[in-house]
């Protein structure tokens, strides 16, 4: 835990300004950023601060989100997907515009509605390097690319992996019409069985994740 400097003193919360909003350490906040028209950053509150000033500081951990990353944005990544850094700050508490919610990965899967102030974590991020944990994820699908909650995905009943109706010739729209998938490499087997399971619509629905190949 960062100490206090000589001088501060340390605040258990701090009032966004202009609103009823309270902000404790741990708390995921958006923060102004420098350049007009860019969104908001994303950062967790790490210690909250004043001086003999009354003037309010905070400690933060970045998110950054995948574009700002030195690899970029892939097309596995999420919308809504952020990366925990090791680039710590701080800040001027009033740069602080809001508050949000950075869940799990799991658990963001989870979310029947996601909000304009939900986000997701699956990944911490060494910003001077650009290096990744955990460096290797599930993959699915003939494309072998983890998986993206934002896109569709069907499971086949006789391999159990999980694919995305492009790579299998499907459109989005035929895919939520299946009762039953099965891939092309099942087709041809004589003894599958199908499943009288419902249709589910992502790897991660029901916990029922059977992570069959990993990325190399």
């Amino acid at each position: 835990m960062a100490k206090t400097r000589p001088g501060k003193r340390d605040l258990d919360s701090y009032t966004i300004k202009g609103t009823n909003k309270v902000v404790r350490v741990g708390d995921c906040v958006l923060m102004r950023p420098s350049d007009i028209g860019k969104p908001s950053y994303v950062a967790r509150v790490e210690k909250i601060e004043a001086d003999a000033r009354n003037n309010v500081k905070v400690r933060v951990r970045w998110y950054y989100r995948p574009e700002e990353s030195i690899g970029g944005r892939r097309q596995f990544h999420g919308a809504k997907e952020l990366f925990l850094s090791d680039h710590y700050d701080m800040q001027s508490a009033h740069t602080i515009e809001g508050k949000c919610t950075v869940h799990s990965f799991k658990n963001y899967t989870k979310l029947e509605n996601v909000g304009a102030d939900d986000y997701f974590c699956r990944f911490e991020y060494k910003a001077a390097t650009g290096a990744f944990t955990p460096d290797r994820v599930a993959v699915y699908c003939k494309c072998e690319m983890p998986y993206n909650p934002d896109d569709l995905m069907v499971q086949c009943e006789g391999c159990k992996d999980w694919f995305h109706p492009n790579c299998m010739g499907m459109t989005i729209e035929e895919a939520k019409k299946l009762d039953h998938f099965l891939c092309s490499d099942c087709v041809g087997e004589e003894n599958t069985k199908k499943s009288n399971n419902s249709f589910s619509s992502s790897p991660l629905a029901d916990g029922k994740v059977e992570n069959k190949r990993r990325k190399r």
